[in-house]
């Protein structure tokens, strides 16, 4: 064998090594649910949340890196009405029809310890792509009291403007067009 052989027979495990410390995680939909506060007519905060949410979580705490591919369900949107829950899914608002769920993919940017504190990713929705920054107000993992396995959860935040995604409904009667996003969500490791 020459050196060169084993330099990469050398290179190929370590790639390997270190690909495999990567964790892989798949978000619990039962304890995953996005949540939204936005202006109703700049006379009070409207809130609801999104009740289907799938996605994938890989972690690599030793390294510091590490994604989030998340899939959320538009129709599931609930604020606590019925008619307003219709109405957002339909074609004056989410227009669930054409555009029926809402993706975030992002990376871990910043870390607090071993710990992601930051991810920076893309938010599509209602057809359109921007990056929004979502911080990790906190993030921890223990063994699962049940599933005897690694069981991550954080308590996340973002604000965004939902007219840079093509929602302006309300502009014109003086909604503001900030929305406040905080996701709580729970993950367990796959086996």
């Amino acid at each position: 064998m020459t050196i060169r052989n084993s330099l990469q027979i050398a290179g190929l495990l370590g790639a390997s090594l270190a690909a495999a410390t990567d964790s892989h995680y798949s978000i619990d939909p039962t304890h995953t649910f996005p949540s939204f506060e936005a202006d109703h007519f700049g006379i009070s905060v409207w809130r609801g949340k999104l009740n289907q949410t799938t996605g994938k979580v890989i972690l690599d705490r030793a390294a510091r890196t590490g994604s989030v591919n998340v899939t959320v369900d538009l129709k599931s949107i609930d604020f606590g009405m019925d008619a307003l829950n219709t109405w957002a899914a339909g074609p004056e608002f989410f227009n669930t029809t054409l555009y029926p769920s809402a993706t975030y993919v992002g990376r871990f940017t910043k870390f607090n310890g071993d710990m992601p504190a930051q991810v920076d990713g893309e938010l599509t929705l209602h057809g359109v792509t921007r990056p929004v920054r979502l911080t990790l107000n906190s993030f921890a993992c223990k063994a699962h009291p049940m599933l005897k396995r690694e069981w991550c959860g954080a308590d996340a935040i973002a604000t965004f403007s939902r007219d840079m995604f093509g929602l302006s409904m309300g502009k014109d009667y003086g909604f503001k067009m900030d929305v406040t996003l905080r996701i709580q969500v729970e993950a367990i490791k796959d086996e």
